[in-house]
């Protein structure tokens, strides 16, 4: 075999394995605090299974708890789903949501009206959400029920509404309201993505392996 020809197969080699680990590992969502920085963040590992048109999620609070009495305790956890703010009467809708059973927090699911957005999110339209405390308002919320710094929970979706959409739009499009925090009292939270370590250590080591092949190759000619 030339090595032209094995440079092919290893090249993809290196394809098949990126793919794999791409599907595999899905990246962390870290989700940042808009007035309040990282004061008020999250991560979110997220996956979408396009089969049966189900969402799995889990939370966890990693918030800096720099004020006394202050916790941002997350309080409402959200989904507005492409295009940004469906507010037609035929909207999305019919979803399924569950809580796993957890000892730190009760959510409850809703597909109906969630209610405003606050923090300026003035044309976001929620499609379906968790809520806590009465009243099923993304708004509202009891820091009681909520979710704490280092707290995690775990959550499944479930609907017809979700074909057609890609894994990142659905994951993307989360908003979260973080309760009792320092100097602005609430925010809410949207994401920014990053690479997962694992991911790119994976692809990185094989890049790298594939460039040794070359220059043995080159040296032998």
């Amino acid at each position: 075999m030339s090595w032209v020809r094995k440079f092919l197969l290893s090249l993809s080699a290196v394809g098949v394995l990126a793919m794999l680990t791409a599907t595999a590992h899905a990246d962390p969502i870290i989700i940042t605090g808009t007035n309040s920085g990282n004061v008020s963040t999250a991560i979110v590992d997220c996956s979408f299974n396009s089969q049966t048109n189900t969402l799995t999620f889990t939370i966890t609070n990693t918030s800096a708890l720099t004020s006394p009495g202050s916790t941002s305790t997350i309080t409402s956890i959200g989904f507005d789903l492409p295009p940004l703010g469906n507010a037609s009467s035929s909207g999305l809708n019919g979803f399924t949501g569950t809580q796993a059973p957890s000892l730190s927090s009760t959510f409850d699911f809703s597909d109906a009206d969630l209610g405003a957005v606050p923090a300026g999110f003035n044309n976001v339209v929620l499609d379906f959400g968790f809520t806590t405390g009465p009243g099923g308002n993304f708004n509202g919320g009891s820091t009681n029920l909520g979710l704490l710094p280092g707290e995690s929970a775990s959550f499944t979706v479930t609907g017809a509404a979700f074909a057609g959409f890609t894994e990142a739009q659905i994951c993307n499009a989360i908003f979260v309201r973080f309760q009792n925090v320092p100097v602005a009292g609430s925010d809410v939270g949207t994401p920014t993505s990053v690479p997962e370590p694992s991911t790119m250590l994976l692809l990185g080591t094989a890049l790298i392996g594939l460039g040794g092949i070359v220059r043995r190759r080159i040296k032998r000619r």
